[in-house]
């Protein structure tokens, strides 16, 4: 399905091989919190995936190392409000990160933010990973 979906707006995109159970166990250990359904689904087709100029998903291990960067990083706490809000798997290319939001006691929800790097300011940017594709690989989402 989600590949289908990412080729129907990008026929170039390169898909690595699907993330293994044990890996995405392991990714949530390190994360301390399950992933979202939908980018689980996702990396059981592909463990991240490119287009010709950049790259579009993160692969699993990406995730568990920059979110746990992200929120462990003691200079990032002087420079940015926390980060446990958020559960990044994809950049903007510019320094800006696509995350799920994380619910305080009820933990992840579909919705996904843009994070700004230089006001450190979270955006509303899209309901869902499908629509989030859709919308940034057509260019009605800009950062």
């Amino acid at each position: 399905m989600w590949k289908e979906l990412i080729r129907r707006f990008e026929p170039a995109a390169r898909f690595r091989d699907p993330v293994t159970p044990a890996e995405l166990v392991a990714a949530e250990a390190r994360l301390g919190s399950p992933l979202p359904a939908e980018l689980r689904d996702c990396l059981l087709e592909t463990n991240g995936v490119e287009t010709e100029y950049a790259v579009l998903l993160w692969g699993v291990g990406r995730i568990a190392d920059d979110n746990h960067l992200f929120r462990t990083n003691p200079e990032f706490r002087d420079l940015y409000m926390a980060f446990d809000q958020l559960l990044f798997f994809a950049d903007a290319g510019n320094g800006d990160q696509f995350g799920y939001r994380m619910l305080p006691g009820a933990g992840l929800d579909t919705e996904i933010y843009v994070w700004n790097h230089e006001d450190d300011s979270r955006t509303w940017a899209a309901s869902g990973l499908a629509r989030f594709l859709e919308s940034w690989l057509t260019g009605m989402l800009k950062v």
